[in-house]
């Protein structure tokens, strides 16, 4: 299974993707097993399939604990990007998984608060800016009191 991670994870049965991705991501807490795998997570953060974008994102956030070879320092600016996805699910995920992220790399929460705060959220219809904006208070309040 290992070498398909990627054609699981953009299968076009997004119940099976979304099963595999939530394995991943469960084994990914436990044990560093699926990290070697991190280049390859993180091609899937320019997949045109939103779905795809989001698993990479919460696979990526939870392998962050295990890289110690601060790999994340080559796909931070992609990874942020992802705060304004095309997509406002996309989006939001990626904003709660960017406490994740911060928790497991200190180093990168000031850059994650400077870039939730000058998000430019304006091309999301009404109804999803406010949902998107709630999701960033959340996660830079987790982030501020973890740096305090």
């Amino acid at each position: 299974m290992q070498e398909n991670f990627i054609a699981n994870l953009t299968s076009k049965n997004d119940t099976f993707s979304c099963t595999v991705a939530g394995k991943i991501i469960s084994k990914s807490r436990e044990t560093n097993k699926r990290y070697e795998y991190f280049d390859d997570f993180a091609c899937l953060l320019d997949h045109p399939k939103s779905l795809a974008r989001s698993r990479a994102l919460y696979i990526l956030a939870a392998n962050a604990q295990w890289d110690k070879e601060n790999r994340f320092d080559g796909i931070i600016a992609d990874y942020l990007s992802h705060v304004t996805d095309e997509k406002p699910i996309t989006a939001r995920q990626c904003v709660k998984a960017l406490a994740q992220v911060g928790l497991a790399k200190s180093q990168y929460i000031p850059r994650i608060l400077s870039y939730l705060q000058n998000a430019d959220l304006s091309k999301f219809k009404d109804s999803m800016r406010p949902l998107i904006e709630k999701d960033i208070a959340e996660t830079e309040m987790v982030l501020k009191n973890h740096g305090s």
